[in-house]
């Protein structure tokens, strides 16, 4: 995390748009360590089974390239990418509109992000908030939302 980043400035930081873009690595970066990760931890499986993730998103001040806020997250199954992208935009969306202090979102994400999704990714917020779910029927909402209990 970044020390200059703090409640008080979130507006002039982590809220602003384009923030996360700016401060993600570059590919040339992430894709030989996702390769070593996967290496190491999925031998054999497919590079596009899975995402280099940030345990803390970038947009919550996450470390881009710290080793400890580095994983790889599975893009099927339950848990995957995906449900984690929608509360880790969720929760981004609430700390920008002051809904949610910074620590708190950050602390979520760290401790369980899956406890966090069950709080904060209801499908009021999914609604207002993860603009990839506005097609989406209540019925598939709610399977989503319910599918982590």
């Amino acid at each position: 995390m970044d020390d200059a980043v703090t409640q008080v400035n979130i507006e002039g930081t982590v809220c602003v748009p384009g923030y996360s873009r700016a401060a993600r690595p570059a590919y040339a970066v992430t894709a030989p360590l996702k390769r070593r990760m996967m290496t190491e931890q999925h031998p054999g499986e497919p590079l596009s089974a899975y995402e280099l993730d940030h345990l803390i998103p970038i947009s919550l001040d996450g470390a881009p390239l710290r080793s400890s806020n580095l994983w790889l997250q599975p893009r099927s199954g339950q848990a995957n990418a995906e449900d984690k992208n929608v509360v880790a935009y969720v929760l981004w969306r609430l700390v920008c509109e002051r809904q949610l202090p910074l620590a708190d979102a950050q602390h979520a994400m760290r401790t369980n992000w899956i406890d966090a999704y069950r709080i904060y990714a209801t499908p009021k917020n999914i609604e207002r908030y993860y603009f990839r779910h506005a097609g989406k029927t209540e019925r598939e909402r709610n399977t989503m939302a319910h599918s982590r209990q």
